[in-house]
């Protein structure tokens, strides 16, 4: 079965940047929207939340607090979607998701950490 797989995940001091990279395993077909979600760790009931996502034709919508730091962009020859942060911090730690829709179906990857020290 198709997975994606997300790279580029690590420590990172605060103030610094991070590039993450999320491709399929396979061929998805039909793919919409792509996006990141990411999970914070140690917070009980804590949902994944989603806070970047790109349509086919290259529209973007971002959650509040990301305020102009993250890029999403996506290459939809190659299937993939890349997020570039810059002026992490602390609070940017956790789990970060890449996910892709294809008509009804959710893919998803297995998550990649990140860290962001003070």
């Amino acid at each position: 079965q198709v997975q994606l797989v997300e790279s580029g995940g690590g420590l990172v001091q605060a103030g610094g940047s991070l590039r993450l990279s999320c491709a399929p395993s396979g061929t998805i077909f039909r793919i919409s929207v792509m996006g990141w979600y990411r999970q914070i760790p140690g917070i009980p009931g804590k949902r994944r939340e989603s806070f970047a996502v790109i349509a086919t034709n290259g529209n973007t919508n971002y959650g509040d607090f990301v305020e102009s730091r993250f890029i999403i962009t996506r290459d939809n020859d190659k299937m993939t979607v890349k997020l570039q942060m810059k002026s992490m911090e602390p609070e940017d730690t956790a789990a970060y998701y890449c996910s892709a829709v294809d008509g009804s179906h959710i893919y998803w990857g297995n998550g990649t950490l990140v860290t962001v020290s003070s």
